[in-house]
């Protein structure tokens, strides 16, 4: 279950790789904008505000984040799996921001979604690149110790995404004009009794973890996840600094 409030946490940080994404969009005059993996909705708003003659759309997975978008906006919401999903004729701007990295086999459904994108269609996505960060190191290395290992039966992910020449040439095999980079943000995260690193995981990786575990095991799970990533995290003048590499890729369809 995801958790609104809980993601919204560091929603400066977490806003801007979308800013960046959308604005290397050459899109002048769009029909349909589709905003894949919408979570709350704050966001998809501001594709409206850029195409304000287009019928923009956000769909989510969650029924919790679709709740949370329609109370906030008058946009179309809907729930539904990116699995599921092929743009339509008349869908010129198509954005999925951090959501592929939960999609296994993504990389097909890139191929599908660049083969049905109407001609002038845009395809803009951007997924994070910390995979290998001490964040999810710490993270993996504590989820296979003892009790750990049993009680949560899980494994976690390690390279679940491309880097921006992979899905360069990915695009590019499918006849798509691309524009791909990497950028690594250095987050200064105000420090606080919660380590904010550990609070910032809360809203995305450690979901799996969370819902593995009942209150007692979480809690004790979370404070020994806390203290290691203080060790790997400190705190220096007020601040932790959490450096977060996002690879972003803007493709076009030829008209």
């Amino acid at each position: 279950m995801w958790d609104p409030n809980t993601y919204a946490r560091y929603g400066d940080e977490r806003s801007r790789p979308f800013f960046e994404l959308v604005a290397r969009i050459g899109a002048t005059a769009p029909r349909t904008v589709v905003d894949l993996g919408c979570g709350p909705g704050n966001l998809t708003a501001t594709l409206a505000d850029r195409w304000p003659d287009a019928a923009v759309r956000g769909l989510d997975s969650s029924p919790e984040m679709i709740d949370k978008a329609r109370a906030s906006s008058d946009l179309e919401f809907a729930v539904a799996d990116v699995n599921d999903f092929t743009p339509g004729p008349d869908v010129d701007v198509l954005v999925s921001n951090a959501v592929l990295q939960w999609v296994p086999e993504h990389q097909e459904l890139l191929r599908r979604w660049s083969r049905a994108l109407s001609p002038d269609g845009w395809l803009a996505f951007q997924v994070p690149g910390n995979f290998a960060a001490h964040s999810h190191e710490t993270l993996r290395a504590l989820a296979f110790e003892e009790p750990w290992r049993d009680l949560l039966d899980w494994r976690p992910r390690v390279a679940p995404v491309l880097d921006a020449a992979g899905y360069a040439q990915l695009l590019l095999g499918e006849g798509l004009a691309v524009d791909a980079w990497e950028t690594t943000y250095v987050h200064l995260l105000p420090a606080a009794d919660v380590h904010p690193v550990l609070t910032w995981m809360e809203g995305t990786a450690l979901r799996p973890v969370r819902s593995r575990l009942d209150d007692a095991h979480w809690a004790a799970f979370r404070t020994e996840l806390g203290a290691r990533l203080a060790e790997s995290y400190p705190t220096t003048h007020g601040v932790v600094a959490f450096p977060f590499a996002r690879i972003f890729c803007v493709a076009h369809k030829a008209g």
